[in-house]
């Protein structure tokens, strides 16, 4: 991993008067600009060629920079480009998707809101799960061996898809059944989670280091295709048995009852405090913790998503949370560009940028 001392020598010859957010056209994007703008920042988007139009369409970007491919950002001369002109990246879901944890770590030196360290304990599923375990959230079941499945499992793979080739078995030979259908390696990675069923609530959190503070900022339901369109034609379809996917389709806004709330902050604060023993400073700013709620009440955590997550772009104008904690409209977005307006008066951008 690039050194933090390079990171934040690099940001020292920022002129901080000409800050400059950027990040790459795609997942929350839109939001993420928006929030620069509401904040005073000038912005800039990098957006695949043939995608231009979404961005002009709106409005939102001061400027577009265009590539054939989004590796293409790791370009020396590319990234030289984007510390000239004094930008900060606001890593989110299909950043980190395309471009891959292991090389933002290692050749990404443009600096980029967060703690990059953050990367490699989200990506590793073995890692990821005791971090959520050390924070006392109750997870799934897993299972280390196909043959030990004895009931309903989801079958996930490595990286953020957005649910894309998971699948669901509840047998060993159904499983086997399946994974040769994917035609994938013997050396492919993939976790045999238990299948919580229950209602799925994604929580939007956002720990801020200068405050010490973790806020409650929205929250959603993810529509998936097809398994949410087959639960409206379960009795016709029950003979043909299509396979459900859990590709997110869009998101869908949700409160819950006000007497769950205490174990949803306690969870937010709990993943945070973690955090800091797992890989100092810790996570910082937007977060996500995947849950199911069960009959009884209690949140079973099978994620994290350690940045801002596709959820939080039906709350540009604010949610019913986030209008309790401010007086103006507090998308994630923004509240990424204010953490780093607060940063740059108190003069400790050290302290959000690691």
């Amino acid at each position: 991993m690039i050194p933090r001392k390079e990171i934040h020598h690099i940001l020292e010859g920022y002129a901080k008067e000409e800050i400059t957010i950027a990040t790459i056209g795609s997942h929350t994007a839109l939001q993420i600009l928006k929030g620069a703008r509401d904040e005073g920042f000038k912005n800039i988007v990098i957006c695949k060629k043939g995608t231009e139009e979404v961005y002009q369409q709106f409005g939102l970007a001061d400027e577009l920079l265009t590539v054939e491919n989004f590796k293409q950002v790791l370009e020396k001369e590319f990234q030289e480009q984007l510390i000239e002109r004094n930008v900060i990246l606001i890593p989110h879901g299909s950043f980190v998707e395309y471009i891959s944890p292991v090389r933002i770590e290692n050749e990404m030196f443009v600096p980029m809101f967060g703690n990059r360290a953050v990367l490699d304990w989200e990506s590793d599923r073995k890692k990821e799960r005791e971090w959520l375990d050390r924070a006392e959230l109750r997870l799934p079941m897993e299972f280390k061996d196909p043959a030990d499945i004895d009931r309903l499992v989801m079958v996930k793979f490595p990286g953020a898809k957005g649910g894309k080739g998971y699948i669901l078995a509840s047998n060993p030979d159904e499983f086997e059944e399946k994974h040769k259908k994917l035609n994938l390696s013997d050396k492919e990675e993939f976790t045999l989670q238990e299948y919580v069923i229950g209602t799925r609530f994604y929580p939007h959190y956002f720990y801020s280091p200068l405050t010490d503070r973790v806020e409650l900022l929205s929250m959603d339901i993810r529509y998936e295709s097809n398994v949410d369109g087959i639960s409206r034609l379960s009795y016709i379809l029950q003979d043909s048995h299509p396979e459900p996917s859990f590709v997110v389709t869009g998101n869908l806004p949700v409160v819950v009852r006000e007497s769950l709330l205490p174990r949803i902050l306690e969870m937010g604060q709990n993943v945070i405090k973690t955090s800091r023993e797992l890989f100092s400073p810790g996570l910082i700013g937007p977060f996500c913790i995947e849950t199911i709620c069960t009959e009884n009440l209690e949140f079973i955590a099978f994620e994290i998503s350690a940045r801002i997550v596709a959820g939080t772009n039906l709350y540009i104008n604010g949610s019913p949370y986030s209008q309790l904690l401010y007086q103006e409209p507090m998308s994630t977005g923004r509240r990424i560009s204010r953490e780093i307006k607060e940063a740059l008066r108190e003069d400790s951008l050290d302290r959000v940028i690691c």
